[in-house]
């Protein structure tokens, strides 16, 4: 492996495009949430409203997830370029992101049963939700070893 203080850097392009996707939709979460409390007067908690629940932790899943992924693949991106790898890595995490956020947007997504209702949630916006969370818990599993592995032959030890 070519030492680590003589090779060349490439800015992480592709991991700052994923990163921008991101914060629009973050902040797109964020307002939805923000309506929803100004139109409850809900400013702390949730105080036993689902819809309020619902976008809280759809906009706060994306929070807890999002930082870190993409810390990470700028990480990798500086370690191998810009190449097939870092792409396929931003695309499975952005739609498992979109998912996620899908299966979020309604009440059947995110509570299955509603308001004593007998019929059990969608299977389609549960299956967003649960898949977009698969997802992300795998690409970032996935993102870590990688970056591992790529890491390895610098370590000093």
């Amino acid at each position: 492996m070519p030492d680590a203080m003589t090779t060349t850097m490439t800015l992480p392009v592709i991991s700052a495009a994923l990163a921008g996707v991101i914060i629009i939709l973050q902040q797109i979460l964020m307002l939805a949430t923000g309506t929803r409390r100004g139109k409850t007067g809900q400013g702390v908690g949730v105080a036993g409203d689902v819809q309020l629940e619902r976008l809280a932790r759809r906009h706060g899943n994306l929070a807890e997830n999002s930082g870190i992924f993409i810390a990470s693949l700028a990480l990798l991106e500086l370690l191998i370029g810009s190449g097939m790898t870092v792409q396929i890595f931003a695309l499975v995490f952005l739609v498992a992101r979109l998912s996620h956020a899908a299966g979020f947007s309604t009440l059947r997504g995110s509570h299955g049963k509603i308001d004593g209702e007998t019929a059990p949630g969608s299977a389609l916006f549960v299956g967003l939700r649960a898949g977009g969370a698969t997802l992300t818990a795998l690409s970032g599993i996935a993102l870590g070893g990688f970056i591992l592995v790529n890491v390895w032959g610098y370590l000093p030890f």
